[in-house]
């Protein structure tokens, strides 16, 4: 995992724009992973800003979102799909065909799963997708359970996210109680994760979710797995973690930059009629640098946890 620390919101927000522009030149037609909420808000500025300078050309892009509410019709200015179109999709040069959410007045929640999952197989999967982080360690919605939930899927929201989204509408009785999110797996199949996270009310989560172990109590906690992952976080969210920063990062390339050594994971779901099987097999690596023209000296331990859960 690679950890870029800013010096506040909008330090992130420009750093976590860099990466998504940097994807869109080096791939035009690429498939980018969007996320909703208040902290990327910022991040959609900041690339609103360099397309209007001409900097970025997203006429070949496509989005698929995270999540979004059941129940609640696409004209609702709480919906996601408002939420796009009022924070980028109006602003830049995207084909709206080519932009893709979970139909929230779809009843059928099988039904919609199974369509917005394989339309994200039919995109060749996802290139690059953004993340934020909720109070519990959500992603997407997928909340803290008992066991990991795999592919796109309806969920129960739960209380703490029904409070932390009720600001946003004129009551708590008109926050929508269930939501259709991308599952963990369908997350963890992408091929870079750029996680945003800012303010010191996520700083105990941050410290939990990426440096503690991997548990479905802490959904984002399974990302520590993922080969790809970049987190853009300001100082208020990296606070707590203080202590680990000279446990875990071995080397700096900069003031802001830090590389994190820690276990490879190699992850893999097995799907049978009745169970889904989560295997996760762990190499963890320790390099010893003698000097420049040495080769590192390499230590590896192996481990295998087998996870059964209907």
């Amino acid at each position: 995992m690679k950890i870029i620390k800013a010096k506040d919101y909008q330090d992130m927000s420009r750093k976590a724009a860099n990466i998504i522009s940097a994807q869109i030149i080096m791939k035009p037609d690429c498939v980018l992973g969007l996320a909703t909420g208040s902290t990327p808000i910022g991040t959609y500025k900041q690339l609103i800003e360099w397309y209007d300078k001409g900097d970025l050309d997203f006429g070949d892009v496509t989005t698929v979102n995270l999540d979004e509410y059941k129940g609640l019709p696409r004209e609702n200015d709480q919906s996601y799909y408002y939420f796009m179109h009022n924070n980028l999709f109006d602003y830049v040069n995207i084909n709206p065909e080519r932009t893709h959410l979970p139909n929230g007045m779809e009843p059928d929640s099988e039904k919609e799963c199974s369509r917005y999952e394989a339309l994200i197989q039919s995109l060749g999967g996802v290139d690059l997708q953004l993340l934020g982080l909720g109070h519990n360690g959500h992603i997407g919605f997928n909340e803290p359970e008992e066991a990991f939930e795999t592919v796109t899927h309806c969920v129960d929201l739960q209380q703490r996210t029904i409070e932390a989204n009720k600001r946003f509408f004129d009551s708590i009785d008109d926050v929508p109680k269930q939501a259709y999110t991308m599952g963990i797996k369908t997350i963890m199949m992408a091929k870079k994760i750029l996680i945003v996270v800012s303010g010191e009310d996520k700083a105990e989560i941050v410290k939990a979710a990426f440096f503690g172990p991997v548990t479905p109590q802490v959904p984002a906690s399974i990302l520590q797995m993922h080969p790809d992952v970049t987190l853009v976080a300001d100082e208020a969210a990296l606070s707590k973690c203080d202590i680990w920063f000279g446990r875990e990062f071995l080397t700096e390339s900069r003031e802001d930059r830090a590389e994190v050594f820690r276990p490879v994971y190699f992850a893999w779901f097995l799907e049978f009629p009745d169970h889904r099987i989560f295997c996760l097999a762990r190499i963890r690596v320790d390099a010893f640098l003698f000097n420049l023209k040495s080769f590192p000296l390499i230590k590896f331990y192996s481990s295998c946890v087998v996870a059964v859960y209907g």
